[in-house]
């Protein structure tokens, strides 16, 4: 009920309206009526229930009955017929194992037998029992195989009696024979036997625990035709057990079998009707199963109270339960005990008494709010205007307001409503545009028009204040009926004796001026042109664009005929929107130097890139530009693959971001790996060592020959001899600085000559372990010192030109970066002749893969950076140059379809930039149609992504390139047809 529904008088009670009257009585009649109804049939429905459970209760009182004649009838037959068989004549095993198949054919026609046996006259016993499980066969330690057991004990005047287990399998073929002594077992003493002993007639023993296999049974037995013995059979009752949990009126019902005075004969868990105490075993009672409920029906067993329904609490619980006499001729009186919880048995009624109270509730949601509607057509006027009220207070300013009504006042508040509604909701539209606007050029024509839109001014400028704090520049012109066709307005400069008063006092107090502009004002005509004013007068509106520093970042100029014009309303509504637009102008100047700032450093990363490497200076700038010219060429394709391709600004910045840091990982990389134009280079090129190695042996050669000379021998002959072995040492080194420089490939052959030349040995005579790094003695260390002097190798891979790679530096499989690079063993491996015997190229596996780590580096470096949602693919683009299309690539071995656009045109600029530079150390630059080959032939290996290597060719943009970067002599001529065809 909301404020408007009551109405409030010092000293008098608080009255309502007529409509909540009406509503709140009908109500109340409703809720009242559906009360009644809803209890009056839950009652009777309650009572039905109770009728129908006792109803239940009986009906499984007699199907126990039919279940008990249903169980008892086979076995009563069956004894029947066994007390005529030659069984009961046997006087020996042998002649009582004759009756086995008849035996096993009864026991497999009735699962429910537990055993059937024989008891004579003079003590002998004899027993078939069926070994139906596992359990029962470890019980009397049976063979696996085993399926039934034959207990038999025999009796002799004289001798002691003979008890024998008899083990046999399904076909009743002996398995084992096993004599048991302490078994002695006497028919004569059990009360089955002294039952049907002497009479003609069936008897039935009461329930009992087998003594074997401790379930609940009844034995039936008669005597033979002859007198001389009784034959039993022992029947188990556990389905019984099973019929009585099947038969449970509701989920918590419990019921039992029992007889006097409460012994359990069946009950829904077996298990609990036998008990074991002291070594005997007995019929559990009704208070010992488990069941208080059964138990306290036990305490109303009587004659009086038989088949009479009882109330009872159990367990905190209600309960409806009843004792009934089993009837039929049976062998002993039986009673069947039956209590289910009141709330299980009433779930139905219960559930029609939700239903109609849902029914009743649904009736009153529905006619309420109809008589509340009825009732409140009078202030229907005044409810919608409240719900603009609220819409307005939600900022919801999708619909205008339509409100009518008859009388004048409330006619009036609906017009001013409306009034207020689209002011505050052209005012959000202008705050949403300029807080939305990207564009800073876009947002400041947009502030304009609006502002023309909201004054009614026939045109209007704005000027911002550059850094200096005494210039103000134009940014913005319109007209009110267009765009201004004449732009060329001048910087004003703002001071004592600028001739621009009204600007300069608008700028220093912060407060919107509002001047009269003449014709002889320099204003007038520093405005007439551009707007196309005319010579006519003009008003003057200059509002200080202020940031949230209070400082003036630029001036809004409005051009009316007349101040009226504007009118003090809509002035007051222009100097309130200058606030978000000043707030909105700053950030975007803020922004626009931020980026700024990010594109400088960005470009002094990759300038310090290139400018680290002597050879590679210019690759970070050139292949962003190459890159970019891909990209408008895709951009403008109108056929082909990349119709629909296109890039809006942001993802033209992060394209441009990408590009110029593609490389940034390379600051990890060691410089002398980059630059490494010999195979033997590293901080220094090792091939002097080798130069000087040769000039030892060579100083060598000369020494011995100068001795040999000196001991008398031949100078001449040795003398020819010592260039003879000079010029082969000559010859070695230039093969050996040959192989140094790794512009050809390397075959086997030259392998092997490079191994032959390494056995040459020369004499090292000083100490190679001192006046060095410690990380160079610790990799020395690892072989003991040779006493000087020592012959060493004239090329040699020692154990310390192995360095070790660290356990940081393993890149683990599970990266979260989803790198997949096979990383060497080793970080580095200087060794000579490992060096020297590269096949291609200058870098060993090792190098290689160092070389390769930037595009680790570079990954791992630019997902550490918190780019904004627009740049979060940088990394992407960045880092994927390296990949190729058939999933081979380095680091994440990505394909095609995995790489973005962009991604793959940066690797078909890295490729051809590099190919065509002219500043690598172990390579010329190739001509454009040498690199296109190239690349064709990388196309057709699915190398480089095809389609825009076909774009790359078709567009010209190869040759738009290399007008730019590439030397004249590197420019030749191009068989596009034929490299559009390859692959």
């Amino acid at each position: 009920m909301n404020a408007s529904s009551a109405i409030a008088t010092p000293g008098v009670p608080r009255r309502y309206r007529f409509h909540v009257h009406v509503a709140v009585i009908f109500t109340a009649l409703t809720m009242i009526s559906g009360g009644l109804m809803s209890w009056h049939s839950h009652r009777e429905i309650s009572r039905l229930a109770l009728s129908v459970s006792i109803e239940v209760f009986a009906q499984i009182s007699r199907e126990t009955v039919a279940d008990l004649r249903r169980l008892n009838a086979p076995i009563e037959t069956l004894v029947d017929l066994l007390a005529h068989e030659p069984l009961v004549r046997a006087r020996s095993l042998d002649h009582r194992l004759a009756s086995l198949p008849l035996l096993r054919e009864a026991l497999a026609q009735n699962a429910r037998i537990s055993a059937l046996y024989a008891g004579y006259d003079n003590g002998d016993f004899f027993l078939i029992r069926p070994l139906r499980d596992v359990a029962l066969r470890e019980r009397f330690a049976a063979p696996p195989e085993a399926r039934y057991l034959v207990q038999s004990v025999e009796r002799a005047p004289g001798v002691e009696p003979l008890g024998v287990y008899l083990f046999f399998d399904g076909d009743l073929r002996p398995l084992r024979r096993d004599a048991r002594v302490e078994y002695r077992f006497d028919p004569r003493t059990r009360g089955w036997y002294q039952s049907a002993a002497g009479k003609g007639q069936l008897s039935q023993t009461a329930p009992y625990v087998f003594f074997t296999t401790r379930e609940v049974g009844t034995t039936f037995a008669r005597a033979g035709a002859d007198g001389t013995a009784v034959v039993g059979a022992d029947l188990v009752l556990s389905e019984l057990a099973h019929a009585l949990a099947s038969q449970r009126v509701s989920p918590s019902a419990e019921l039992a079998l029992f007889a006097e005075p409460g012994v359990v004969i069946a009950y829904r868990e077996q298990g609990r009707a036998v008990r074991e105490e002291g070594g005997e075993v007995r019929l559990a009672r009704l208070d010992e199963i488990g069941a208080p409920v059964l138990a306290n029906l036990l305490t109303h067993f009587n004659a009086r109270e038989l088949g009479t329904p009882l109330q009872l609490s159990s367990d905190g619980r209600d309960w409806v339960g009843l004792v009934a006499a089993l009837p039929g001729n049976l062998a002993q009186p039986l009673y069947l005990a039956v209590a289910a919880p009141r709330d299980e048995l009433l779930t139905d009624a219960q559930r029609i008494l939700r239903e109609q109270l849902l029914i009743s509730i649904g009736l009153l949601a529905i006619v309420v709010p109809l008589v509340w509607l009825m009732a409140r057509r009078v202030s229907k006027p005044l409810r919608w205007l409240a719900r603009e009220a609220e819409a307005i207070r939600r900022f919801d300013f999708r619909t205008p307001v339509v409100v009518r009504s008859r009388v004048l006042e409330i006619d009036e508040l609906a017009g001013s409503m409306g009034t207020l509604k689209t002011t505050i909701a052209n005012f959000i539209d202008i705050g949403s545009a300029l807080s939305g606007e990207r564009d800073f050029d876009r947002l400041l024509a947009h502030l304009l028009y609006e502002t023309l839109t909201i004054s009614g001014a026939r045109a209007g400028l704005i000027y911002l204040l550059q850094d200096d704090e005494r210039t103000l520049r134009p940014a913005a012109l319109r007209r009110a009926d267009g765009p201004a066709k004449h732009a060329d307005l001048a910087d004003i400069q703002v001071g004592a004796q600028s001739p621009y008063p009204a600007l300069v006092r608008a700028l220093e107090r912060r407060e919107t001026v509002v001047a009269a502009l003449d014709r002889a004002d320099p204003m007038h005509r520093q405005f007439a042109a551009a707007l196309e004013a005319g010579d006519d007068a003009a008003t003057l509106v200059a509002v200080p664009l202020v940031n949230r520093q209070g400082h003036v970042v630029g001036l809004l100029c409005l051009v009316a005929g007349t101040a009226e014009e504007i009118g003090a309303e809509r002035l007051a509504l222009i100097q309130a929107l200058c606030g978000p637009a000043a707030l909105s102008i700053e950030s975007h100047r803020l922004l626009q130097a931020q980026k700024d700032l990010f594109a400088a450093l960005i470009e002094m990363l990759a300038g310090a890139i290139d400018a680290k490497s002597r050879y590679t200076g210019g690759h970070c700038q050139r292949v962003p530009e190459l890159a970019q010219m891909l990209a408008h060429a895709a951009c403008e394709a109108r056929d082909g693959p990349f119709r629909d391709f296109d890039l809006d600004g942001e993802q033209w910045e992060a394209m441009h971001i990408a590009a110029w840091l593609h490389d940034c990982g390379k600051v990890t990389t060691p410089d002398y790996v980059v630059d490494k134009a010999t195979k033997l280079e590293t901080l220094y090129d090792r091939i002097h060592e080798i130069r000087m190695r040769i000039e030892v042996l060579k100083r060598d050669a000369h020494v011995e020959c100068l001795r040999a000379i000196a001991g008398g021998g031949d100078a001449k002959a040795l003398e020819g001899e010592l260039r003879s072995r000079w010029a082969e040492l000559d010859e070695e080194f230039r093969f050996v600085a040959s192989c140094n420089q790794g512009a050809e490939s390397l075959d086997p052959e030259a392998v092997a000559r490079l191994h032959r030349i390494a056995q040459r040995t020369w004499w090292r005579t000083l100490d190679d372990r001192i006046g060095i790094s410690w990380e160079e003695h610790d990799r020395k260390s690892r072989t003991p010192p040779e006493p000087l002097p020592v012959r060493e190798t004239l090329l040699a891979d020692k154990p310390e030109h192995r360095v070790e790679r660290s356990i940081a530096d393993i890149m683990p499989a599970d990266n979260p970066w989803g790198f997949r690079v096979d990383v060497p063993v080793l970080k580095y491996n200087r060794g000579e002749l490992y060096n020297l015997a590269v096949g291609r190229g200058t870098l060993t596996a090792e190098e290689r893969f160092q070389i390769n780590d930037h595009m680790a580096q570079t990954i791992i470096m630019l997902s550490r950076l918190p780019f904004p949602e627009h740049l979060r693919n940088v990394p992407e683009i960045a880092g994927g140059h390296h990949e190729k299309m058939d999933g081979t690539g380095y680091p994440r071995r990505l394909r095609r379809e995995q790489l973005s656009v962009p991604a793959r045109m940066m690797a078909i600029a890295d490729i051809f930039e590099a190919l065509t530079a002219v500043d690598r150390p172990y390579k010329r630059g190739k001509t454009l149609s040498e690199s296109l080959a190239i690349m064709a032939r990388m196309k057709q290996n699915a190398h480089i992504d095809p389609d825009l290597f076909d774009l790359f060719v078709r567009s010209g943009t190869y040759l738009d390139y290399a007008r730019r970067f590439l030397r004249p002599e590197q420019i030749d001529e191009v068989d596009a047809d034929a490299l559009l065809r390859a692959g």
